[in-house]
């Protein structure tokens, strides 16, 4: 997916956990596709998922996991990701990676994110708790933690790009005049709280239909809050979004910045993937059109 990330394969972490972890050596050891944009993800065993940075962009999340994920843990109601341990670099893979537990679901391609069901409602409960816990000493938003939660305009030149080099693939003029709405609206001027940062459709696990569980936490951060309502357009729906509105109590200037949130995410990450990683350019279309079609409405 990157010019410049290394390459990760099983027989790698088959010598790895042989040589650092020996009580785990033995176990099967199977790819977990597609990955993330980031990191390689095997399963191992029945109970534990390796997780290796892929890209240098990457190193420091397995070490933020260890620190941070047990505090705010017990106080969410959905489960995340349980780091167990972090492995070390090697002569063969240069950074610090980590061993997690498993955990059961499923994420949902854009095409079946409608047999989901009450996640509006489990979204807000997940936020709210998240937003609650103390914020002291953790991770601020902005470089080296997360390019989220920071103000909207540090991304205009990126969104302004993206748009160009989508060229008449997107309503340029539309999603430029959304784009400039979001930049008007008033910034954060509260305290920071916690963010996940992420939350796309691939960071969800589902159950029968049910939301269990969100992962990969590596934009967690300490910011503007209304980058998580991003995932009113890359998850949610015309029906569902209110829901998630009125349950956190949303106001105007927030909602169209994470509105915003949602419109620069997705500008961005079609060009960039849309070659390397069809599932999340399939997020990123959806996106644009729930906020193309929430704009119209």
């Amino acid at each position: 997916m990157h010019d410049d990330e290394i390459d990760v394969d099983a027989a790698l972490v088959a010598r790895l956990i042989e040589a650092q972890f020996p009580e785990w050596a033995g176990l099967t050891i199977e790819p977990l596709l597609p990955w993330g944009t980031d990191n390689a993800l095997f399963r191992l065993g029945l109970d534990r998922i390796v997780r290796l940075p892929r890209i240098d962009w990457a190193v420091g999340q397995v070490e933020k996991d260890l620190r941070w994920l047990p505090v705010i843990a017990p106080r969410l109601p959905l489960a995340i990701p349980e780091p167990i341990v972090a492995g070390r670099p090697s002569d063969t893979y240069p950074w610090v990676w980590g061993v997690y537990r498993w955990l059961e679901g499923e994420t949902l391609p854009a095409d079946r994110l409608g047999e989901a069901r009450g996640t509006a409602s489990d979204l807000a409960g997940f936020l709210s708790a998240l937003r609650q816990i103390d914020t002291a000493a953790g991770p601020a938003a902005g470089p080296p933690n997360s390019s989220r939660g920071v103000p909207l305009g540090t991304r205009d030149e990126a969104v302004r790009a993206a748009v160009a080099e989508l060229g008449d693939t997107v309503d340029n003029e539309a999603v430029t005049a959304i784009w400039e709405d979001a930049l008007q609206a008033s910034e954060w001027h509260d305290a920071p709280t916690w963010l996940h940062g992420d939350l796309l459709p691939g960071n969800l696990l589902f159950v029968d239909g049910r939301l269990r569980a969100v992962i990969d936490f590596a934009s967690l951060c300490v910011g503007d809050p209304a980058c998580d309502l991003m995932v009113a357009w890359t998850f949610l729906t015309a029906r569902t979004r209110p829901e998630l509105r009125v349950a956190l109590d949303v106001d105007d200037d927030a909602w169209v910045r994470g509105r915003g949130w949602a419109l620069s995410w997705a500008l961005i990450a079609l060009p960039y993937y849309r070659e390397t990683n069809p599932t999340l350019a399939s997020y990123a279309r959806r996106t644009l059109a729930e906020v193309l079609a929430d704009s119209m409405g």
